[in-house]
């Protein structure tokens, strides 16, 4: 990808720096207030397994603090699990697997219970390089509750 730019155009405003992507570019503040609103948490492990980012939206599902930036991922984790996340990590590095994922239920027995997707993918730059690990976890409770169907033009009723 290209450095970062100077531009203007309708939508930044004079001068915003522009970081050219895959297809399109957007500023940084742009890209920070994707991450705000998705409805999904991201979670970014580099190659070392060192948590370099995590997305803040409004009602994460696992709560993050500040000083997890820099912590090997391993330290962030229940004992029980540990050894599991690690041969995630260790196939993702090898190139053995490209993706993982579970689902768990938060309190199977209450009303209040959310069902969690919680997927990992293998980050690879254009060479097929490990550069790191990508989680995105998201309450799929109301999705899985959906039947039939809704049309973009139902909106209107």
């Amino acid at each position: 990808m290209n450095e970062i730019q100077g531009s203007q155009n309708a939508n930044t405003g004079p001068a915003e720096k522009q970081l050219p992507l895959q297809v399109g570019s957007m500023t940084l503040e742009q890209i920070a207030l994707i991450f705000t609103h998705l409805p999904v948490d991201v979670t970014f492990v580099d190659e070392g397994n060192d948590v370099q980012f995590y997305s803040g939206g409004k009602s994460r599902i696992f709560e993050r603090t500040p000083d997890v930036i820099g912590r090997n991922v391993l330290n962030c984790h229940h004992p029980d699990s540990v050894q599991i996340v690690f041969k995630i990590l260790e196939d993702f590095r090898a190139g053995a697997r490209d993706t993982a994922e579970f689902w768990i239920q938060t309190k199977p027995q209450d009303s209040e219970n959310r069902f969690i997707h919680i997927r990992y993918f293998a980050v690879r730059d254009a060479q097929g390089k490990f550069c790191g690990t990508l989680e995105v976890t998201q309450d799929v409770t109301e999705i899985r509750n959906l039947q039939g169907e809704r049309r973009l033009l139902d909106e209107v009723n």
